[in-house]
């Protein structure tokens, strides 16, 4: 919960930066060197530069001057905070880091290398000193907007006006009533010239937004307005004539989604909204780059109207949901359900069809059952005389751009009403690409629609009847119906269904009997099994051909199986699984797989078996994925996770968008989830485990889970001293998939294997690469011994040693004590240990506290402290007897007895502090998983692992 709190602060320094006209953050890091107390020093890098923050009651109030290149903070207090972490490692561009004393308070002092520099400030309650490794890299705090210079050239009845703006920037210039609009996309002052200087201009108002600035002229409606730009500078002239603007154009847009207009004009920039101070209305201007362009003649709408303008575009607002959006070259101008246009084929011209060709339906994506109907010459000459008047019609068409479409439509719905989908579609494309107008037009899409739907082509088919033109019509609503069945969306099929019930019955046979099997299905995954009788009653009463008759009967077989009828249902499903049609049968060999597999008439093997060869049979659907679903779950249930976890993610990949889609991938990272958190793959060798796990990585949960997965994971690969890819493990989640504490935490963990595995240069830049604000007292103390260890570990003991001054934590203790020991500091270390062991628990000793007790004795002795020795006996003798090391322990507390050379070679063996807090490490790392010994492991080894931990 600590990343929360931190994120929040970095929002508030980032503004309050911005205010001060400083360069905005990025992601950076703040470690809390030092707890909550009246001094907290936090530093956080990114890769311009490093912040130092002194927070607290004390640290809030520093003061920082700067002498030269010496950056001096004040901080009014006698203790000197914690800057153990800047002196280690000194901040890019700072040479050094120093604490000085001061009358009343402590100096920490900061050294910049040649060329570097330094920023300071408040804020969020912490005094600030931004760290820059050049100065180039360093904001200039006093920047400002330049002024726009504004010249005037003016007359009687003439004026023009020039900005010079040091940059280039967009423009909109058009005329509003009594007064002409000049608007730039960038903000800066402008002082207009005002009086006579300005001809016939009467007033004029300058306002200015954030990113924009609006200028306001009266002038006199006789005068014509033009503009023209030549780098910066942008000039407006109000002249009694102007040359007629150009070079925005028009189009409609009925294909990306909701019906829109789309205004094509090169660098377009953004848009303005602005309200008119006569008028009180809102109305956008849309800027854009020079060379001047601008719309010649107005456009009005139901929803909008379009003004001249001399540069950009202007949108006064009638609807008020109008959208205005500006994307490179493009404006696009539309509301959410789309703008109120008339119909394309509206503007062309009509033509009187002959009344022996396919006529119109009523509804524009109805399909009748005579446009198949064939003439006595049959289907060959019914096809060539459309064709033959298609063709003529498309020569016209392209001479003429109001040419009529009747002869073009009337040999679509002739191949719709014949099934023949695929030229359907070839004539319906071409006349949209001839006229892309017609792309707007409802039968035309109805038609494209059912012709895709008929093929196979569904997503394309969704694409044509969620058109505008076609918005609430029932014929539509039937295929849109279709289609969500059909894709398994079954809550949207029955909503659409009902919306289109009064259109299904004008439907031929066939198509009747597929919509109600759809919809009969929809209801059964419902759970509405009424209506489902009901639906396939209706379907069976149609007069349809026999695939579509197979195709309600597989969803009967569906009724009979949720309904208990499990015999009845097995029947059907091995009947329709007979038909020589994938499409039907496929579904009927997975139903008649399941149903003998749950009633162990077949092994899983045999199931497994019958389902491979289906996967790849048919594909493409919400069959497939069910066929893979159900194949799934029978390898993992065969321990065979390599290829449950392979058929689930491959299937997942090739059909996302489908509903199922989304309840596979559920399956997909529960099985993973089974694996690797609940001891799934604990079977496996942990080299086995880990290649699993590398080959399925994005499945890996982020968060909590993910981290106790991979900790687990990781966990085992230690165990058996697999250190190198344990490490890789826990890199790749803090280098990809984690951020703030829980990152921390995790590159904690990483130090430690860096450490085990005698890497200390690695672990350092894990600890140093992560640090963060707000981290638990406890991480912090973890990380604090696990740098220092690391430090010591490089021969750095003072480092070490100066790291861990201000920190008492045990584990920080133990460290520092490993520290003296190895500098050969008998006294100290021996004390350290003893320090150690005063906080122990009653009982017999831990093969840790006998560790400790070894090495306090022999450093007394080594330290000629015959007391301290004395005083160790005299504590701890009597639990000499029954310990694991109790002729060593007798050496060390010089208990007297016979002592052998192999006694005194013992002793010495266990000396070695590292191999002992090895041991230590893995005992954690089990403890923090959740696991006990390895499962494999005989208690004669792990007594050797405990003698082992005793060792140190």
């Amino acid at each position: 919960m600590a990343a929360a709190p931190a994120r929040r602060t970095l929002l508030r320094t980032t503004a309050a930066l911005g205010v001060a006209g400083a360069v905005a953050l990025a992601p950076a890091s703040l470690p809390a060197q030092s707890g909550g107390g009246p001094v907290e020093v936090r530093v956080g890098t990114n890769p311009d530069f490093t912040r130092v923050e002194f927070a607290g009651s004390v640290g809030s109030r520093a003061a920082v001057r700067r002498e030269g290149r010496t950056v001096v903070v004040r901080v009014g207090a006698t203790a000197a905070p914690d800057v153990a972490e800047l002196k280690i490692n000194p901040p890019a561009g700072v040479t050094a880091v120093a604490t000085r004393a001061a009358p009343g308070g402590t100096e920490v002092v900061f050294i910049l290398a040649e060329g570097a520099d330094a920023r300071s400030g408040r804020a969020d309650g912490a005094v600030y000193l931004n760290l820059y490794a050049t100065a180039a890299d360093a904001p200039d705090a006093g920047a400002r907007p330049a002024a726009v210079t504004v010249a005037a050239d003016a007359s009687a009845d003439r004026v023009s006006l020039d900005f010079d703006w040091d940059r280039p920037v967009g423009a909109a210039v058009f005329r509003r009533g009594e007064a002409v609009w000049i608007v730039f996309d960038a903000a800066a002052p402008a002082a207009l010239p005002s009086g006579a200087s300005l001809g016939p201009v009467t007033d004029a108002k300058v306002t200015r937004g954030e990113d924009w600035t609006a200028v306001r002229l009266a002038a006199p409606k006789t005068l014509a307005v033009a503009a023209s730009a030549e780098g910066g500078r942008w000039r407006v002239t109000l002249a009694p004539t102007a040359p007629a603007a150009s070079g925005v154009r028009l189009v409609r847009d009925d294909e990306s989604g909701p019906t829109a207009l789309v205004a094509q004009m090169s660098g377009a920039g953004r848009a303005v909204w602005l309200t008119d101070p006569v008028i009180g209305d809102r109305f956008a201007a849309v800027t854009a780059l020079g060379p001047a362009k601008g719309l010649g003649a107005g456009r009005r709408t139901v929803d909008m109207v379009l003004l001249p303008t001399a540069q950009g575009l202007a949108v006064q607002a009638v609807a008020d949901d109008l959208t205005v959006s500006a994307d490179g070259d493009l404006v696009r101008l539309g509301r959410p359900r789309g703008l109120t246009l008339s119909a394309p084929s509206a503007a062309l011209e009509t033509a009187e069809a002959p009344t022996d060709t396919p006529r119109r339906a009523a509804l524009p994506a109805l399909i009748l059952t005579d446009w198949s109907a064939l003439p006595a010459g049959g289907f060959t000459a019914r096809h060539d005389a459309l064709q033959a008047a298609a063709a003529e019609e498309t020569m016209q068409a392209r001479e003429d751009p109001r040419a009529p479409i009747e002869a073009r439509l009337a040999l679509a719905r002739f191949l719709v009403g014949s099934g023949l989908g695929y030229e359907a579609i070839g004539v319906l494309t071409a006349l949209i690409e001839d006229s892309p107008a017609m792309a707007g037009e409802a039968e035309v899409r109805g038609l494209r629609g059912a012709a895709r739907v008929a093929i196979g082509r569904l997503a394309e088919a969704e694409t044509d009847f969620a058109n505008a033109s076609l918005s609430g019509d029932p014929s539509a609503k039937v295929w849109q119906g279709h289609i969500a069945a059909q894709q398994g969306d079954w809550a949207a099929a029955r909503q659409a269904f009902a919306a289109g019930a009064r259109a299904v019955d004008q439907f031929p046979a066939a198509w009747r009997a597929r919509f109600a099997a759809s919809h009969a299905l929809a209801a059964l995954e419902t759970g509405d099994l009424a209506a489902t009788h009901s639906l396939l009653a209706y379907a069976f009463a149609q007069d349809a051909p026999a695939p579509d008759q197979l195709a309600a009967r597989l969803v009967q077989a569906r009724l009979f199986e949720l309904e208990g009828q499990g015999d009845r249902a097995l029947a059907v499903f091995t009947a329709v699984a007979r038909a020589p049609l994938d499409g039907i049968a496929t579904p009927a060999k997975l139903g008649q797989t399941r149903l003998e597999l749950a009633r162990n008439a077949i092994k899983p093997e045999e199931a497994a078996a019958r389902l491979e060869p289906l996967r790849w049979r048919w594909r493409g659907d919400a069959t497939e994925l069910a066929v893979i679903r159900t194949l799934g779950d029978i390898y993992l249930s065969q321990g065979r996770y390599r290829e449950a976890l392979e058929a689930l993610r491959g299937a997942g990949r090739r059909l996302p968008d489908l509903p199922e889609a989304v309840e596979l991938q559920n399956d997909l990272a529960a099985a993973f989830r089974a694996l690797f958190l609940e001891g799934g793959v604990d079977g496996l060798e942990p080299v086995q485990a880990l290649a699993l796990f590398y080959d399925f990585r994005e499945l890996t949960p982020v968060g909590a889970e993910g981290d106790d997965m991979v900790r687990r994971l990781a966990r085992r690969l230690i165990d058996v001293d697999l250190l190198t890819p344990a490490a890789e493990l826990l890199q790749h989640q803090v280098d990809n998939r984690l951020d703030g504490v829980a990152k921390a935490q995790v590159a904690t963990d990483l130090a430690g294997v860096y450490l085990m595995n005698r890497q200390p240069e690695q672990a350092l830049q894990t600890i140093w690469a992560t640090r963060t604000t707000l981290l638990p007292t406890a991480l912090n103390s973890e990380r604090r011994a696990l740098e220092a260890r690391a430090l010591a570990d490089l021969g750095r003991f003072d480092h070490a040693l100066e790291l861990l001054e201000a920190d008492n934590s045990t584990a920080a203790t133990a460290v520092r004590a490993d520290v003296r020991w190895r500098r050969q500091d008998w006294a100290e270390a021996a004390a350290l240990y003893e320090r150690l062991l005063a906080g122990r628990e009653g009982g017999a000793l831990t093969p840790e506290e006998e560790s400790r007790l070894i090495r306090a004795g022999v450093g007394y002795t080594l330290a000629r402290d015959p007391s301290g020795v004395a005083r160790l006996s005299g504590r701890y003798g009597d639990l000499i007897e029954g310990a694991r090391s109790a002729p060593a322990l007798r050496i060390a507390l010089d208990t007297g007895g016979e002592v052998s050379v192999a006694d005194l070679q013992q002793v010495t063996a266990r000396a070695d502090t590292f191999t002992g807090w090895v041991a230590a490490q893995k005992a954690a790392w089990r403890e923090k998983t959740g696991a006990s010994a390895e499962p494999g492991r005989s208690s004669d080894t792990r007594q050797a692992a405990a003698e082992t931990s005793a060792a140190a």
